[in-house]
């Protein structure tokens, strides 16, 4: 059965493959099947000089985005996990309900906001966004995982006389390997394949990849083997994502499932 699903899953891989390394003359949907006669990197070349400008964009999104975002998760879920204070539950409950508001409720009063800031039009501005929008789920992550740490330990800490930082710095973080991992993942590739507000919020000069995918398109006559090649091409990093950290993405899932 799970080869059955593999294969299915592998067939529009192949599509995808052998197109990339056909010539335009090839590259058409009633020879989707076939092998290249004639194989070329021609698709290639020219897809990564029409996507290299947005992969770099993807880059200056991305990394910086998913690290602001694990930062403040994980500070977040370490108080409301160990640093309990007043009222923590209610805020946990206003932090979840961020992440069922549709990115386009917020669409209109967020170009306003980013056009009082000076922030719209660029990577920056976009960033900004996701960072925003990616605090709750983060937050429910590290909140989760950091449940899952005995609260003797914390004590330990305070009675040797650790303050919050210094508890979270010397106790917390060495061990949140496995929830870092998730989140940079999750919003590694949430970052990578936003589509919609790269659209709303950047100008050409900043569009990521996505956008610049969009854009490849043939006037006259569809390139297929170049949308394959760049549809190939801007989906490598996020594989990479999961192949370096996939092995602590189900550790990192998994905790706080039993816990919190």
């Amino acid at each position: 059965m799970l080869i059955a699903f593999a294969v299915v899953f592998l067939i529009p891989v192949y599509v995808l493959l052998v197109t990339s390394f056909k010539p335009l003359t090839e590259a058409n949907p009633s020879q989707a099947w076939n092998l290249p006669q004639v194989w070329t990197l021609e698709a290639w070349r020219v897809a990564w000089e029409k996507l290299a400008p947005g992969i770099w964009n993807s880059v200056l999104l991305a990394v910086p985005g998913s690290l602001l975002s694990c930062v403040l998760g994980s500070m977040n879920g370490y108080v409301l996990s160990k640093w309990r204070f007043p009222g923590a539950d209610v805020l946990f409950t206003l932090f979840l309900f961020g992440m069922f508001i549709p990115y386009q409720g917020v669409m209109i009063p967020l170009v306003q906001l980013m056009v009082n800031i000076g922030m719209y039009g660029d990577i920056s501005g976009l960033v900004l966004a996701h960072v925003v929008y990616g605090i709750p789920i983060c937050t429910l992550i590290f909140r989760n995982y950091y449940v899952t740490i005995p609260d003797e330990l914390i004590e330990a800490s305070r009675v040797d006389g650790a303050g919050m930082l210094r508890t979270y710095w010397s106790v917390v973080l060495p061990v949140s390997g496995p929830a870092f991992a998730v989140v940079i993942i999750w919003q590694f590739t949430s970052l990578w394949n936003d589509f919609l507000f790269a659209v709303f919020l950047t100008g050409p000069q900043s569009w990521p990849t996505t956008v610049m995918l969009n854009n490849i398109a043939g006037a006259q006559a569809t390139p297929y083997s170049q949308q394959m090649a760049a549809a190939l091409l801007a989906s490598i990093p996020t594989m990479l994502i999961y192949l370096v950290l996939g092995r602590f993405f189900m550790r990192g899932l998994m905790a706080g499932a039993l816990k919190g």
